[in-house]
Parts: structure tokens; C-alpha cells; sequence
């Protein structure tokens, strides 16, 4: 849910890093890639499915502890997005998680619609089956 007077827009590039309002305890436990990008492992909150795989920058994580509403930082565009901003798709955040060596984020989530740009409910509906291990002893 958005909060009033929050804009819908797209967000655009952010060029300063000191400028995102990001806690400055969290980013300091941020180890991010050579773009400044953390994974975000999204994740069904009511049933543990795993959505999507996204990527955040400081600000895409500041914006959506801020606002509740799932942020990203798109590589292909090159800008923060809203998750549902066109389709209606949202992801509500219900809780952010930060792994143990601080390069990856657990987004818990209330999917509403598919959460794949393909219409699908997740972004995980290839499965590939390994070939069984042969247990000896």
C-alpha cells in the first residue's frame, strides 16, 4: 500500500550514494558487486515460495523500508522501479532480511498477481532434475 502523496512515477538513476537515505549502520553491513547491486531473494511471505531474484541498490533498499513497497534497481534500464508500478503486480514488504556475510537480502513478501513479467505466479518454473546421486555404504 502506498503511502498518500506517495509518488507513482518512475524513480530515475540516483547518482549519490550518500544521498539515499539509507541507514548508515545497514549500509555499512551491505557487501555490494562492482555496481553497487545486492541480491534480493523475493519470497512469498504466507507460504515460503520463492517469487523472483531481483537486484537493490541503496536506495531501492531505503525507498522500500521507507514505504513498504517493493523497490528495485533495474540493470537493463538503468533506474529504481516500483514492483507492479505498470501491471498492478505489488509486492508488499513484510520483512527484509540481510544474509550473514551481508551480499544478499531475504524480501518477504504479499504478492499481489503474478510476480514474473511473464504472467506467471513465480519466476521459478523451469525445473531441472538432477541426476540422482548413487549413495554407497
Amino acid at each position: 500500500m502506498r503511502r498518500p502523496g506517495a509518488a507513482c512515477a518512475r524513480i530515475g538513476p540516483v547518482s549519490a550514494p550518500l544521498s539515499t537515505g539509507l541507514d548508515p549502520l545497514i549500509a555499512a553491513r551491505l557487501k555490494r558487486d562492482a555496481a553497487g547491486l545486492v541480491t534480493a531473494v523475493v519470497q512469498r511471505h504466507d507460504n515460503g515460495e520463492v517469487l523472483m531474484v531481483a537486484w537493490m541498490n541503496d536506495a531501492a533498499l531505503a525507498r522500500t523500508l521507507a514505504t513498504g513497497e517493493a523497490t528495485y534497481w533495474s540493470r537493463s534500464r538503468q533506474e529504481l522501479w516500483v514492483k507492479g508500478e505498470t501491471s498492478g503486480h505489488r509486492q508488499a514488504v513484510r520483512s527484509v532480511a540481510l544474509d550473514c556475510d551481508g551480499d544478499a537480502l531475504l524480501i518477504r513478501v504479499d504478492q499481489t498477481g503474478p510476480a514474473c513479467h511473464t504472467g506467471s505466479p513465480t519466476c521459478f518454473t523451469d525445473v531441472l532434475r538432477p541426476k540422482p546421486v548413487e549413495r554407497t555404504g
